[in-house]
């Protein structure tokens, strides 16, 4: 009984934790470090790049766009919790995490899973009032709307990441390692030795109140889109397939990341390769910083192009 105790350990007291899904591949680690660093270099300069035309063109002063910088923000914000820890691990010999860091990742990954899903919620609402009611489009979605709306992404995700974060510390734990390259949350929570009830109904509350409310929201919102499409003329149809593109593949992209990351964590994945796991677990937190640039980025372009050939007209 008493060395039974005696493993028993307040999360808040575990020291560190050891990420299992790191293995030694040689000198080959030097090559994986320089193409992750090159690849988390690019992902900060295409979303600076892209925050900087928002910024100093006046003409992108508009709702969409103003989404899109606080996407682009959150892309770096995720990126820099996850990529530096990534790049010391691929080169350390021994792969532990102290308690705080540990913490610190859990925080900054789910925060920004929370206000990306959200903010592209946002955005679908946004497309919907402005193919759907164009003529009421700057009266709905007012420069305050747009803030309000931002602010209470950002503000609702810190408080929901922070309720998760409390009731992991005050698991009493049974291990600290974990199958992973990072740390998350549902790993930590698997490591209790105790009745973890209240984690488990907070995550399904979570879940199906939240998420799947979002979720709805988005497929209402392009429902309408579409039928507004059906009815009217190929112009209304082309500027709403310009304008929903980028949008609609951002979202399945991050969707179908999250997705296997969910799955990861609630099934038996011992038969998938471990590199498959890896990158599968990986693929939400690395694909989107990157993906979302390039696809809104392109969109940025041709406006660009466009209003300089309308003042080349002029």
């Amino acid at each position: 009984m008493r060395r039974r105790m005696k493993i028993l350990l307040n999360s808040s007291q575990v020291s560190h934790f050891t990420l299992a899904a790191y293995s030694d591949p040689g000198p080959v680690k030097y090559v994986i470090f320089l193409v992750v660093l090159c690849y988390f270099l690019l992902i900060i300069f295409a979303n600076v790049l892209l925050i900087a035309v928002i910024c100093m063109n006046r003409s992108l002063h508009e709702p969409m766009y103003l989404f899109l910088c606080s996407l682009f923000i959150n892309e770096l914000y995720g990126s820099t919790g996850l990529f530096p820890a990534l790049l010391h691990h691929i080169l350390a010999d021994v792969h532990t995490i102290s308690t705080f860091f540990c913490f610190l990742q859990i925080y900054t990954i789910h925060f920004y899973g929370s206000v990306e899903l959200c903010t592209l919620t946002v955005m679908s609402y946004d497309k919907y009032l402005a193919i759907c009611h164009p003529l009421q489009y700057h009266r709905r979605m007012t420069a305050a709307k747009v803030g309000a709306l931002t602010a209470f992404v950002w503000l609702y995700s810190v408080l929901a990441t922070v309720v998760m974060i409390w009731l992991t510390l005050s698991l009493q734990l049974c291990g600290n390692t974990i199958d992973k390259v990072y740390c998350d949350n549902f790993s930590v929570v698997r490591l209790s030795c105790f009745d973890t009830r209240v984690n488990n109904v907070y995550g399904l509350v979570y879940m199906f109140t939240v998420i799947v409310s979002l979720i709805f929201l988005i497929l209402c919102s392009y429902m309408r889109i579409l039928r507004v499409c059906f009815n009217s003329c190929s112009q209304t149809r082309q500027k709403a397939l310009t304008t929903c593109t980028p949008h609609l593949a951002s979202l399945i992209n991050f969707s179908f990341g999250a997705f296997f990351e969910i799955v990861q964590g609630r099934f038996d994945m011992s038969r998938v390769p471990t590199t498959a796991r890896v990158f599968l677990s990986l693929y939400w937190l690395v694909g989107q910083p990157f993906f979302n640039p390039l696809m809104h980025g392109l969109v940025l372009t041709k406006i660009r192009v466009v209003c300089k050939g309308l003042t080349v007209r002029k």
